[in-house]
């Protein structure tokens, strides 16, 4: 039997969660993962079959997920089965840093003599400490479009070949580290695909269907996710995803963007297979209308019935709210104004005001647009406890306005636990009022793996401490959801289990604050209510399955793809000096 070439592990967030107390809090309410953060990457998938369009055998393993649904699942004598010519990690963002590096050290202590990847761009942010301090880790591979770097790295490890010749990586040799810099930076995803029936594929050749399940419930309320580009345009104070941390990590001046015409291929095709709402991350208008517009074009000629979620970084103007309703059946909107309070905002880095986000709720509620969800966050810049509750006082004035239409729906979450490195406040506090309380790799998987979430945060404010963003998330979210109940938004259970979990919630964090002793009693009921929803119930960022959730034949054909496959293009890397112009 051959040998896979590379496996690619997603561990959970804590390692050992299943054993330490840890109380995870609202962490990941707004996302479909749990608390332990076990949503594997979407660069896997491109990873994975990039190169197994080249030749390199891959094999997913989604760790966090086995762990989660079999209890008895023992993930050492499982690592200790592996075999490979090298493993890849992912150490995307920061929160994963206990699950990596505990992960790292199991595996080259089962396996000393198999190489040891890790990528992502706290892997990019932090490489140098990684290289220093971790010898369990043998090549970090930098930068944000990793697909061609890993094929080379994989051809080297397989023929002995020149690892100065691989870019974005950073390896040993001798005892000294070698950084070849990020040299590689592809002007366009147009190389990459977005192929959920390679999935379907790699699961049965590895026989191991929980293996490559995106989040633990998946099966349950399934999500499907495409990318418009890597790299971004705006400059949120907080994001490891921002223009400027993107320029400081990964070198990239301007986004890569998938071609609309191919983005909307990736949606066609999926939609053959399940009838699963499809999340477009990133704001396709962030390369201008025109892109829009042919991305409608094309989908439009298509009678797709998922239901497609569309991520706005500004309101959507009425034109294009037209043209989206025009082209697509079913689409639900997100949109995250953060705060109500303009300061706050702008601070934030969205320069857009009130009158143009209720201009752009106007037409969607109007519209066909089936949900409009408004994120608003904890622990900004210029922020207050008080201007928390007023902007949930401001929730309460749009749904007295739009509640009646059922599409809209608020939601607020603290920043949690870390403001991201690369982020401009991560790089500039003081100048933002901020005082970071961790600043290295080994000080953030040390707070991973605190009692609480409180002690967890890596950052206060000039206007709230830890103790302020706790109370104001808690208390806001109260607030917010005795507003859904009232307007029919949740049941009155699921608003009475919210209230209860959050009262559990104060108590434990009270508990622990005292250095109270945590007994079996206590760490029961802190692992149970890790289980369990905390600011808003789950099913409120579910959406929809239209039609057949998998079209079974459409999957089974998907196994023998006709040859040659779709039309594909190669990017190369852009210039190793690139400047503003070209935006």
């Amino acid at each position: 039997m051959s040998v896979t070439d590379l496996i690619l592990l997603h561990p959970p967030s804590i390692f050992r969660f299943r054993e330490l107390p840890c109380f995870q809090g609202p962490v990941s309410d707004v996302i479909p993962s749990t608390s332990l953060f076990e949503g594997y990457p979407i660069g896997f998938l491109t990873l994975s079959e990039y190169l197994t369009r080249h030749g390199i055998s891959v094999r997913i393993v989604n760790l966090a997920v086995k762990m989660l649904r079999d209890r008895s699942f023992n993930v050492e004598q499982f690592t200790a089965g592996l075999s490979a010519r090298a493993f890849g990690i992912d150490l995307h963002w920061l929160p994963h840093v206990d699950g990596c590096l505990t992960l790292a050290a199991q595996l080259k202590r089962q396996h000393p003599d198999i190489p040891v990847i890790v990528g992502g761009l706290s892997a990019t942010y932090f490489r140098d400490e990684l290289m220093r301090d971790y010898p369990c880790i043998d090549f970090v591979l930098c930068g944000d479009s990793t697909e061609e770097p890993l094929r080379l790295l994989m051809e080297a490890l397989r023929s002995g070949g020149d690892l100065k010749q691989v870019p974005n990586l950073v390896w040993r040799t001798g005892g000294r580290v070698v950084d070849n810099g990020i040299t590689w930076r592809p002007n366009t995803l147009d190389h990459v695909r977005f192929d959920y029936s390679h999935i379907f594929r790699m699961l049965v050749k590895h026989r191991d269907p929980v293996g490559y399940l995106p989040y633990a419930d998946w099966l349950e309320h399934p999500v499907l996710a495409v990318f418009t580009c890597r790299g971004c345009l705006h400059d949120c104070s907080t994001c490891g995803g921002s223009s400027s941390a993107f320029s400081s990590t990964c070198t990239r001046s301007r986004p890569a963007f998938r071609s609309p015409e191919l983005l909307a291929e990736d949606i066609v095709a999926i939609a053959g297979y399940t009838g699963a709402p499809i999340m477009i991350i990133g704001d396709m208008l962030q390369a201008g209308e025109r892109y829009a517009d042919t991305f409608f074009s094309v989908i439009r000629r298509h009678s797709i019935a998922n239901e497609l979620a569309f991520e706005f970084f500004h309101p959507p103007s009425r034109r294009i709210v037209e043209l989206l309703a025009d082209s697509v059946e079913n689409f639900n909107v997100e949109l995250s104004p953060e705060s109500h309070d303009l300061r706050v905002r702008r601070a934030f880095g969205k320069q857009y005001d009130n009158s143009e986000l209720e201009a752009a709720i106007d037409t969607l509620v109007a519209s066909r647009c089936t949900r409009i969800d408004l994120f608003f966050m904890v622990g900004l810049p210029f922020q207050s406890y008080t201007s928390v509750m007023e902007s949930v006082a401001y929730c309460g004035e749009l749904l007295n306005r739009y509640g009646s239409s059922g599409k809209l729906l608020p939601m607020i979450a603290p920043l949690a636990p870390f403001v991201d490195p690369g982020s401009r406040i991560f790089e500039e506090p003081d100048t933002m009022g901020y005082r970071l309380l961790y600043r290295t790799l080994a000080e953030h998987r040390q707070a991973m793996l605190m009692p609480s979430w409180k002690q967890r945060l890596n950052y206060e404010t000039e206007w709230m401490s830890r103790d302020d963003i706790v109370n104001a998330t808690y208390d806001g979210a109260e607030a917010l959801v005795d507003l859904k109940l009232r307007h029919g938004l949740v049941p009155a259970a699921d608003a009475h289990e919210i209230r209860e979990h959050i009262a559990r919630a104060r108590t434990i964090i009270e508990l622990l604050d005292n250095d109270s002793p945590v007994g079996q009693e206590l760490a029961s009921e802190i692992h149970r209510l890790n289980r369990l929803d905390s600011l808003c119930g789950k099913h409120e960022l579910e959406w929809r399955v239209r039609g057949k959730r998998y079209h079974l034949f459409r999957c089974i054909a998907a196994l023998f793809p006709p040859q040659p496959p779709r039309h594909d293009s190669f990017a190369p890397p852009l210039p190793e000096k690139t400047s503003a112009a070209i935006l």
